[in-house]
This record gives C-alpha cells, sequence and structure tokens, in this order.
C-alpha cells in the first residue's frame, strides 16, 4: 500500500494484562501497527505470542476480568474503540470489523440454524426485515461456494462439514461488509485440500470487496502465499514487521530467522531433520525489561540482557527489535 493511504485501522500502544490467581500475565506489551485499506496483514508466532490477545483486545473481545487492557489507542472509523461505549463497541462488531475465530464447531450455536446466525447480524446492523435477510444470507452461502444455499439455511452447524463450517464463519464476518476482516488461524484445524480451497476464497473475497484482512497464523507457508506484509510477535510485542518478500529473503531478527528455518524443505538431494527452537516462550509476569528471546537466542549479548530493543529501521517498510547488527554480523553501534 502507498505511505500516502490514510490507515483504516491504528493501534497504538496497546498493553493487555491478565490478572491470574498466580499473578499478572503481561500478554501485550505496546504494540502499535497500521492496517490500510485493501492491505493483508499476516501475523505470525509461536502459541503464546500474543497473537490473538492482541487482536481480540482491539474490539473488547476478551472477558474482563480476568483480561484489563492497560493503555493504548485503537482508532477505527474516527474514534476510539479502547474508550468508546458498548454501544458503539456493539455496532463496530460485525458491521465495520468482522472476525473469523479458529474454531468455527465452537463459535457457532448448535442450537440455532446456519439461516438465523447469519440474519441476525443483518437484521441488528443493517437493518433488513426477515425475509430481505433470509435473502441476503443465501447470496452469503453462495458467494462463499456453498451449493443449494437457500436450502441450507435450514440447516444446522453439525450438519456441516469442517471445512463447510469455515465458509459459514467466513460469511457471517462478511454478512454486513466490514471495512476490516480478522481472521485468527481459520485453516488450521481443516485438512490441507480444504484449506488451500478457504485461502483460494479468501483472495478472491478480498479482491471482490476490496476490505482489509488481518491474518493470525503459525503457519509461515500460508503467509508466503497471501500476505502483503508481515508482522512477527514473540512474547506479546512485535519484534519484526515487513513486506512479505523482504521478510522472506532479509529476516533480521533471530527469532524470525529462526522461524523460517523451522519450515519444512523439500529441495536437495536428501531430506534434512527438522529445525526447532530450543526452550520455551517466556511467561510474562511483568513487561519485559529486557530483550524476551535473549535466553533462546544465539547472538544474545550482555545487552540483550538489561535492555528491551527497539524497533529499528531494517530497510523500506522494514523494522526489527534487535541489537544484533546481521549486515556487519556485530552488536549495532550506540
Amino acid at each position: 500500500m502507498p505511505d500516502g493511504v490514510a490507515p483504516v485501522l491504528s493501534v497504538r500502544g496497546l498493553k493487555t494484562v491478565f490478572r491470574t490467581r498466580g499473578g499478572e500475565v503481561h500478554a501485550v506489551n505496546s504494540v502499535s501497527f497500521d492496517l490500510r485499506p485493501g492491505e493483508l496483514l499476516g501475523v505470525v508466532g509461536e502459541s503464546g505470542s500474543g497473537k490473538s490477545v492482541t487482536m481480540m483486545s482491539l474490539i473488547g473481545l476478551l472477558p474482563s476480568p480476568p483480561a484489563d487492557v492497560r493503555a493504548g489507542q485503537v482508532l477505527f472509523d474516527g474514534a476510539d474503540l479502547l474508550t468508546c461505549g458498548a454501544d458503539h463497541l456493539r455496532g463496530v462488531r460485525g458491521a465495520g470489523i468482522g472476525f473469523i475465530f479458529q474454531d468455527p464447531m465452537t463459535s457457532l450455536n448448535p442450537v440455532f440454524t446456519v439461516g438465523y446466525q447469519l440474519r441476525e447480524p443483518l437484521m441488528t446492523h443493517m437493518g433488513l426485515t426477515r425475509a430481505q435477510a433470509q435473502v441476503r444470507a443465501a447470496e452469503l452461502l453462495d458467494l462463499v461456494g456453498i451449493p443449494d444455499a437457500a436450502r441450507r439455511l435450514k440447516d444446522y452447524p453439525h450438519q456441516f462439514s469442517g471445512g463447510m463450517r469455515q465458509r459459514v464463519m467466513i460469511a457471517i464476518a462478511l454478512a454486513c461488509d466490514p471495512k476490516v476482516l480478522i481472521a485468527d488461524e481459520p485453516t488450521t484445524a481443516l485438512d490441507v485440500t480444504i484449506q488451500a480451497q478457504i485461502l483460494e476464497l479468501v483472495r478472491d473475497l478480498r479482491h471482490k470487496l476490496g476490505m482489509a484482512i488481518i491474518w493470525i497464523t503459525h503457519d509461515l507457508g500460508v503467509i508466503a502465499g497471501i500476505a502483503d506484509r508481515v508482522m512477527v510477535m514473540y512474547g506479546g510485542q512485535i519484534v519484526e514487521q515487513a513486506p512479505v518478500q523482504d521478510l522472506f529473503t532479509r529476516p533480521r531478527h533471530p527469532y524470525t530467522r529462526a522461524l523460517l528455518k523451522t519450515v519444512p524443505s523439500v529441495r536437495g538431494a536428501r531430506a534434512e531433520k527438522l529445525s526447532v527452537i530450543e526452550g520455551q516462550p517466556p511467561i510474562l509476569r511483568a513487561a519485559p525489561a529486557a530483550c524476551a528471546f535473549a535466553n533462546r537466542c544465539p547472538q544474545a549479548f550482555a545487552r540483550c540482557c538489561v535492555q528491551n530493543p527497539p524497533l529499528y529501521p531494517a530497510g523500506p517498510g522494514h523494522d526489527a527489535a534487535c541489537f544484533w547488527d546481521f549486515d556487519k554480523d556485530a552488536p549495532k553501534d550506540g
């Protein structure tokens, strides 16, 4: 996206903490990013890196308690979603920002038909009558590739396969033509063939509807095929962000480099042993005062253990939170 295009979603200094019996867990720590119209932003990282919590914090989907969004600003359509009233936020969910959850079986209500669950946002946010909503619901199912759409509106979620349930979730998220679509690992539980179909569907819908998309995943192969820009998270922070091609060819954070090495390859004369990242992600009882990746990092040195690196420029639209200079193979100056 051109730099002069105003972002459709702007996040600044987002901090989210969970209050537990064992103390506070600082799940999101000063996350800032922009999403531009029509852009697909990939968000990657290990489980527990803060990907889903960050995105659910934006539109108030976390239960409070235990979640507490401590600080930050989320600008959408001229309003800060962290300080606006509950009524305004309910109007944004679905109508302005759609959300596709990871497991459609637990996200769809098993006691209501798919038609009912599609009609509800249309009648609530768009003011359609029941008859109008029924027609639009059938159009949405047809849009996401479900055959015999009008008849299938009468079916319940358990009557659909896993891939079809995920298509229903996409249809619900698209029902009110949102400006932003957040997809939280929507293909994780699906087999490879269905996953490819869902990815192709999202590509088509993105071009037809022109919406901005945030795609959360741990699968770098998926991101390589669909994203414009990638945001790598670790320890509740952004450790690197870059255009997708630049990230894969010139990674500038040791964690990103380690993630890329874990991707299986079919190239070469013989298969090689799969690379792993030694150690475990941190449990953040406090906001990071040093680099959260230092105890797992081959490039770590004394400064990494006492200071949390900021995001340094590493190229056009490319930033990395690391004190190591990979071009010089030495610590950065200063």
